[in-house]
């Protein structure tokens, strides 16, 4: 008689909240069409449980996990190393098991980067970035070391975005400016790229929409939002309208998500496979 294993490989993401989160949509996706009998978990965890949560990781032989809001900064201590991009960023989104040794990596820029390659080049732009947390520090680093001119950082708290304007410095050649985010932004004429890489949007607060002028948004712009649930959020829609190139969160999310699944298993996924899961799950949602 055939045997198998009813044991899987567990990876997942940490964060809070996580229940809008698409991503095990897609990488199981992956895993599927991999034949890896593996698993991907969406699990909440509370700032103040995070260090145990990522121990219980390691006990239970996890192969990787994510890192989402408001985890991405915070796991670092509970880690046992990081790689040169977590590093230089000052945040983690993947981190992966070696034999019980946890190191954190990076994803996420290198994400948005291939995503926005594909519709503009990146050397010598203007990018306006909403927000100052860990996405907001992968998108700003990567770019500043692809080549944008300019970095325009629009934050709510003056601490958070003096120390990525200081990371950006001290490690690119790209001008740092730093707006105050008071009331509404109005986005400068000379503007390339606008980054919304705030929660504001996301599910279950998807009639959101982040105070910018729509006025100051010019369709040689292109438009981007980090959000994948949903999709297409109030920005983008409203960012479409007025001709604006738009990129959704899903592209970022897939992009991440390829390059993570291969640090864990040292195996490449079909990105198509895993856009396509995605794009039937909020297809097929309930309204």
């Amino acid at each position: 008689m055939p045997t198998r294993s009813f044991q899987h490989e567990l990876v997942g993401v940490l964060g809070m909240p996580v229940a809008e989160n698409p991503t095990q949509a897609m990488m199981e996706a992956a895993f599927a069409d991999l034949g890896l009998h593996w698993r991907y978990l969406n699990v909440e965890v509370k700032p103040h449980d995070l260090g145990d949560a990522v121990r219980g990781t390691r006990a239970m032989g996890w192969r990787g996990f994510n890192c989402t809001m408001p985890h991405k900064v915070a796991v670092i201590p509970f880690l046992d190393r990081l790689n040169p991009a977590a590093t230089a960023i000052g945040a983690v989104n993947c981190v992966i098991n070696h034999d019980g040794v946890l190191v954190g990596d990076n994803t996420d820029g290198k994400g948005f980067l291939e995503s926005l390659s594909a519709v503009r080049p990146v050397v010598g732009i203007e990018v306006v970035i909403l927000g100052a947390g860990g996405a907001a520090r992968a998108i700003a680093i990567e770019l500043a070391l692809a080549g944008a001119r300019r970095v325009t950082l629009v934050n709510r708290s003056p601490r958070s975005a003096h120390e990525l304007a200081y990371l950006i410095q001290s490690q690119t050649p790209a001008q740092v400016e730093l707006v105050p985010w008071s009331s509404s932004i109005t986005v400068p004429e000379s503007t390339d790229v606008v980054v919304n890489a705030t929660s504001i949007g996301l599910y279950p607060n998807h009639d959101q929409i982040p105070p910018i002028d729509l006025d100051s948004l010019k369709p040689r712009m292109v438009v981007c939002d980090v959000i994948p649930n949903p999709p297409r959020t109030p920005l983008i829609e409203r960012a479409g309208q007025r001709g604006c190139a738009v990129l959704d969160g899903l592209g970022m999310l897939v992009n991440q998500g390829v390059i993570g699944l291969a640090l864990w298993s040292g195996l490449s996924p079909r990105p198509q496979i895993m856009r396509q899961a995605l794009e039937d799950v909020f297809t097929h949602a309930p309204a």
